[in-house]
């Protein structure tokens, strides 16, 4: 017998003797040389590439596996099962054809009874991730459902550990996203932190989180730990010994946190859920973040969630339909409002959400058109506070730019141009966005400099939108010549109402300067016009009119056109 032949049957009497022995170790992850067996079986097999070495090793790894899973909600040491039963699975993914083994179910027990207690357990967190990258092309192939279903486990996986596994992470990111899970997984990517938030206030509460203890939360009948965590988060309260009196009394406080804590901390997708980010107790629980240090732990995830996000759209521009971006946009409106308290984390979030809604309004101008509603309960909302200022000023920028859909939505352009009306006249009518008269200083200028803004973004907005849809331009004319006729502060929202109502007087002008910047057929249509995408090769002049505009007199230049224009 070889050198080989001897390691083999080691192994696989170690294997036998493990599949049968449940009463000596009822637990197969606490032998240690358990894990370097099935390894070592592993690489036999697949050096050797023979089926009847595979068919004896199958049935001691598919009775281990059965152990181990079973062991795990019994066990109540900290031995890990998740380093030996990744490698079992390796075995089943690589071998599971010759066996005839279906690897989706032991995937998915993987997932719900191994990784969802040891996910922050960092040697299973990174061995995990690993094993995802390694066996990305097959699990995307035979498996395509498997990480869009279990994607809050994995969130929950790098929340937890961090940006030392972020690289890995980014790497298995692909396969989280499915049409089923491409609207859900946005929520969860910017409410990264929160989720941090919830597992460290776990943690306090019940200790080390490898182990039972959030597995335990979720399969409760009366998660009793649960509801005291919630009290002292929301209210401020110490836990106490839970009596009967301090039961009934957080029973109201309960019952409208649990339904947040446990979709923050879920292990499955179950659907795009409502998040109760306006109610009293989840104010109070993000006031209670505000008031502490942030832990190492929080400053990662608003760190990673920026440049998740990034890898997000990246996938949803290039693999996903219309209409899926589309239906993504209002949840994109309503959360660029409602984030994390934390500036930095805000703005860079933001950033990214207005960025990739301009760039969706680009590739499919439609989409205003689609998502009027949204659009106008937005504008409707543009003096409530400066970030829904911001995001009003932005979506009348789009409205303009693309016509509110294109020349043949005409009912569309016809209702948005009535909601820009309507806030126009609010503005007018008031010397702030709609906020309360307060004394003279920074924060007043700093309003009234954000009213004009906003009016100089709604006047080109409404100036652009008659400049497609030529039936609005009697309503547009009346409403640049109110502005124009204003006694506002600030001269150049009248200067350029006024400037407007020039160009309307001159159609060929008028849409050069206002219509399309993207230059279609259709240009034909409207002889005279300037083809600006042409002005590099067409320019007759280096002086920019605007910069002539304003002058009078004889020219400021010392030159002659004999200089400039060559003699024949």
């Amino acid at each position: 017998m070889g050198e080989r032949d001897r390691e083999w049957e080691f192994h696989l009497r170690s294997l036998s003797s493990s599949a049968r022995d449940s009463n000596y170790a009822p637990d197969p992850a606490s032998d240690p040389s358990l894990l370097n067996s099935v390894k070592r079986l592993y690489e036999l097999c697949k050096s050797e590439n023979s089926e009847d070495l595979i068919a004896r090793v199958y049935p001691h790894l598919n009775k281990i596996f059965q152990r181990s899973v079973a062991s795990i909600s019994q066990s109540q040491s900290q031995t890990s099962n998740g380093l030996l039963l990744l490698a079992i699975l390796q075995f089943f993914l690589d071998f599971g054809d010759a066996i005839l083994h279906d690897t989706d179910p032991s995937l998915k027990t993987f997932f719900r009874s191994c990784l969802s207690r040891e996910f922050s357990d960092p040697v299973v967190a990174e061995t995990t991730l690993e094993f995802l990258n390694a066996n990305k092309r097959k699990l995307l192939s035979s498996f395509p459902t498997l990480l869009p279903q279990f994607f809050p486990l994995l969130l929950k996986l790098i929340a937890w550990n961090g940006e030392k596994f972020e690289k890995l992470f980014l790497r298995v990111f692909l396969g989280l996203i499915s049409p089923g899970s491409f609207i859900p997984l946005f929520p969860s990517l910017v409410d990264l932190p929160i989720l941090v938030v919830a597992l460290e206030k776990v943690e306090r509460s019940s200790g080390a989180l490898v182990g039972s203890s959030i597995a335990s939360i979720q399969q409760s009948a009366a998660p009793q730990m649960l509801l005291a965590l919630m009290d002292e988060a929301y209210t401020g309260s110490t836990i106490g010994d839970g009596g009967a009196d301090s039961e009934s009394e957080d029973s109201n406080t309960m019952a409208a946190a649990d339904p947040l804590f446990l979709e923050l901390l879920k292990d499955e997708n179950d659907g795009l859920t409502e998040r109760h980010w306006t109610s009293p107790a989840m104010a109070a629980a993000l006031q209670a973040v505000i008031s502490t240090p942030q832990s190492d732990r929080l400053k990662e995830a608003l760190r990673m969630a920026p440049r998740l996000l990034d890898a997000y759209f990246a996938l949803a521009v290039r693999d996903f339909s219309s209409s899926l971006i589309c239906a993504l946009i209002p949840l994109l409106m309503t959360r660029y409002t409602t984030l994390f308290p934390d500036k930095i984390f805000s703005y860079e979030v933001q950033k990214r959400l207005l960025e990739f809604m301009l760039a969706a309004f680009h590739r499919s101008p439609d989409f205003i058109a689609v998502l009027k509603k949204p659009i106008v309960d937005k504008l409707g909302e543009a003096y409530d506070n400066p970030a829904k200022t911001e995001l009003a000023l932005q979506l009348c920028w789009a409205i303009g730019e693309y016509g509110g859909g294109g020349e043949s939505h005409k009912d569309a352009a016809r209702e948005l141009f009535e909601s820009l009306e309507l806030l126009l006249y609010e503005n007018l009518s008031s010397s702030r966005l709609g906020l309360r008269e307060s004394a003279p200083g920074s924060g007043s200028t700093v309003r009234k400099s954000s009213q004009s803004r906003l009016l100089c973004f709604v006047v080109t907005a409404i100036a652009k939108l008659a400049t497609y849809h030529r039936e609005l331009l009697p309503r547009t004319s009346v409403s640049l010549a109110k502005v124009a006729r204003s006694r506002i502060s600030d001269v150049r929202v009248c200067k350029r109402a006024r400037d407007y109502l020039g160009l309307m007087n001159e159609p060929a002008i008028c849409w050069s300067v206002l219509g399309p910047s993207s230059v279609s057929s259709k240009s034909n249509q409207h002889p005279g016009t300037v083809n600006w995408n042409e002005a590099s090769s067409k320019m007759i002049a280096h002086i920019p009119f605007y910069m002539l505009g304003a002058q009078e007199g004889p020219p400021f230049h010392d030159f002659s056109f004999s200089d400039v224009i060559p003699r024949r």
